[in-house]
Parts: C-alpha cells; sequence; structure tokens
C-alpha cells in the first residue's frame, strides 16, 4: 500500500484540505490547494458513479420537509460538491440549511459545523437529532450537544458506537425518533 493510501480512511467525514494539510510531508512541493484540486478533479472524472442515495433518506427527508421540521445539512464536502449531489437527489430545495467545509473554520470533528447549522435553523443543540455515518461527525454532533443517530452505509458498527443509536440505514428511522431522548431532556 503506498503511504498516501494509509491516510484515506481520515478522509471519512473530514474536511480533505484539514487531511490534507497534516500529510504535507508525503507530498514534497506540493501545497494543500493543488493536492486539494487534484482530489476534486477525480471525483468529476466520467468513470465516478452518480450520487446515490442512503436507503429511506429521500423518503425521511420529505417526511420531514412535509411536517415542518426544519432540516440541514452540516458536510465536510465543498459547496459545490454538496449542492450538486443534493440537487441530483432532488432535495437541495427540502433544505433550510446548508452549511459546508467552505463555511466553517474549524472542521469536523469540531462542533463548529453543528452549532452554526442549529443557530441557522433557530433550534438547541440539544433538541436536534443529527444523522452520521463517520466517526468525526459524530463527535462533532456529541461536542455541539446533539442527539446522534448513526448510519452504517460507510463504516461498520463498531466504529460508529459513539453515537446515540445505530441503524442500518435510514429506512429504519421512525419519527419522531423512537429513543428521543434529547427532546425529554
Amino acid at each position: 500500500m503506498a503511504e498516501a493510501e494509509r491516510f484515506l480512511p481520515e478522509f471519512r467525514g473530514r474536511p480533505g484540505k484539514e487531511v490534507l494539510a497534516g500529510h504535507l510531508a508525503l507530498f514534497p512541493g506540493r501545497s494543500v490547494d493543488e493536492l486539494f484540486a487534484e482530489a476534486v478533479a477525480y471525483s468529476r472524472r466520467p468513470d465516478v458513479p452518480a450520487a446515490r442515495p442512503v436507503r429511506g433518506a429521500v423518503e425521511l427527508i420529505e417526511r420531514l420537509h412535509g411536517e415542518g421540521v426544519p432540516i440541514g445539512v452540516v458536510t465536510s464536502g465543498t459547496r459545490d460538491y454538496a449542492h450538486a449531489e443534493l440537487s441530483a437527489l432532488g432535495v437541495l430545495a427540502r433544505f433550510a440549511v446548508v452549511l459546508t467545509a467552505d463555511d466553517v473554520t474549524r472542521g469536523k470533528p469540531d462542533p463548529e459545523g453543528y452549532l452554526a447549522g442549529c443557530a441557522a435553523l433557530g433550534v438547541e443543540p440539544e433538541h436536534t437529532v443529527v444523522f452520521e455515518d463517520a466517526p468525526a461527525g459524530i463527535a462533532a454532533a456529541k461536542r455541539a450537544g446533539a442527539w446522534c443517530v448513526a448510519v452504517t452505509t460507510t463504516m461498520p458498527r463498531s466504529a460508529l458506537t459513539a453515537a446515540d443509536l445505530v441503524l442500518a440505514d435510514l429506512s429504519e428511522v421512525e419519527w419522531p425518533v423512537a429513543a428521543a431522548a434529547p427532546f425529554g431532556r
């Protein structure tokens, strides 16, 4: 395995530029911005599969939107990437807030994104349910004071145990979340 491939798992749920900055010594003579631009170019190749929603995601988004639940996205992806993927899935307009790596100074596991998202939605973190698929995101949600549901769509259950609830995908979500401890705190 090439040395650079060893840190690929660090990208899960974290801003790419932050990860690359921590490993810049592996790329002599290259800047973080150059490396990031190269990585983004790979994601735009024609052989990269189109976005596919997590099972149950679109239905859950439509249901929450229809019930007037304020919903937002906090992602470690770039704004362009997030908007393109959410548009491709036909759900971008359902989100009152879309916060990306471009909108924060410290990415996940720092809670900055979730705290900003809650503020923009006008909700307290302790009255918020966050859906996550990566340990860095779970840590950010918990540090913000939110209740966290993890889905095993990108990582095994054993990597997501810091969440309050772990499910296989979003088709398993019952709303309101049956164990919605944050709403009783």
